[in-house]
Order: C-alpha cells, then structure tokens, then sequence
C-alpha cells in the first residue's frame, strides 16, 4: 500500500457491520486502516474491531471518552486488550493522565481530541468556551504532550500549529479531510489531503468521501495518488 496507505484511516461510518464488511472487502489491497465510531460500535462494531485486527489490519477506535479517571483507566485497559491500534479521548488532563497510566506498556496509541471540526469559533461561545478553535486546540496540545499521550485529533487547518508545539514524535490525525469537488456536510474547518500532509498531520480520516462514493476503490485511489504526491514533496 506504500507510505500514504500506512497514513490514510478509512472511517467506516455506516449502519451495520454487513455494510462495513463490504466496504472493506471494496478496498482489499488499498486500505489497512479503518475508523470505527459510535455509529458502528452500537451496532455490532467492537466485534468488527477484533476480527479486522485478526486478519492484520490496523483499527483507529473513535470513542472520544470521558469520565472519572478510575472509569477512564479502565476503559482504556479494556480497549488495549483487543489489540486496536488508535483510541481517542476528550483531551481533558486528569483523562489524559489516567489514559496513559493505564494504556503504559499496551501498544495502543491514545489520541486527544480538542476541538471537533464541526465547530468553529460560535459554537465554542455557545459551549462556553472564550477561546478560538485555534486558542484551544493550542492549549490542549500542549497538555496532552505534557501528560505523554500519543498524539492528537485536530482539524488540518491547526496542524503546523500543532506539529511546532508537539515536535515530531507525536501523531496528529486530521479528520475534515475533503478532497477537491467534495462536499463539505457537516464539516467546517476542512482541508484537502495534500495540504494537510504538507501543514504537518501524520494521518488522515477520510469517511464520506470514500464509503459514501459510487465506486470506493476510484476515490480511495485517487486520494492515494495525491498523498503520495504530497508525502513526496515533503522534505
């Protein structure tokens, strides 16, 4: 699958286990990554995660948990138990802390959600927030280093911001990633697949525009090409 193949996460945000089986079998030989949310987790999905981790594929499970430290921790033990590869949670310190007392040892990598890329600057006044998207997804950054996770989840358009706080050893997974002549749905601070490798993400979630396309294997192709293109150019 060559390097963009280790960077591009399929989101298999369907219905029911039945469609997101086809959707894999569709990429069999271009994808090895696949997002699993609560969408899916609720119908059946966690199953799904164990048998796609069987057959030596890599499962990002999208969780975005929060709680007490102790239920956290606990969540996270039985998370790395299954052999996922990627588990995100909100990126709050105490649940960061816990996660990664928690997760030390397992191979799973914990990623800290800050500010989701449905959001823009209303919708955090609206939570309660005085920061920017931009403020805040800066200041959980730095946290989540501070607490020894694994990387973060933040819109490509904080990346460069992000990768100059958190150095290279961190992974920062973009979701929002929209490329050319797509449709930007619910999404509101996107960016295409080359300009988010270029501004500094490591992995890419790419959901609708591929499981929502009339032939998965063009689009997954074609996001391919221009990630490698990207990743080339990169110095």
């Amino acid at each position: 699958m060559g390097a963009a193949g280790d960077r591009l996460i399929v989101g298999l945000d369907l219905p029911s286990v039945a469609e997101a089986e086809k959707a894999v079998r569709d990429l069999d030989g271009l994808a090895g990554f696949y997002k699993i949310g609560y969408r899916l987790v609720f119908a059946g999905g966690l199953e799904l995660a164990r048998d796609l981790v069987a057959e030596g594929k890599r499962v990002f499970l999208d969780m975005k948990l929060l709680d007490i430290d102790n239920t956290v921790a606990e969540g996270v033990e039985s998370v790395a138990s299954t052999g996922v590869s990627m588990l995100t949670l909100h990126a709050y310190p105490k649940a960061m802390r816990a996660a990664v007392a928690a997760a030390r040892g397992s191979g799973l990598t914990l990623l800290g959600v800050t500010v989701l890329t449905s959001m823009d600057e209303a919708d955090l006044r609206e939570a309660g927030y005085s920061d920017s998207p931009r403020a805040l997804v800066e200041r959980r950054a730095r946290q989540a280093l501070n607490a020894g996770m694994g990387g973060i989840v933040c819109s490509a358009m904080e990346a460069a911001a992000v990768r100059a706080i958190v150095g290279p050893g961190m992974a920062i997974v973009t979701p929002g990633i929209r490329p050319a002549g797509a449709e930007r749905g619910d999404q509101k601070r996107v960016m295409s697949p080359a300009d988010a490798l270029a501004a500094g993400a490591s992995h890419l979630v790419v959901a609708r525009p591929i499981v929502g396309a009339p032939d998965r294997r063009q689009a997954a192709a074609a996001i391919l090409e221009e990630m490698e293109t990207a990743l080339q150019r990169r110095p």
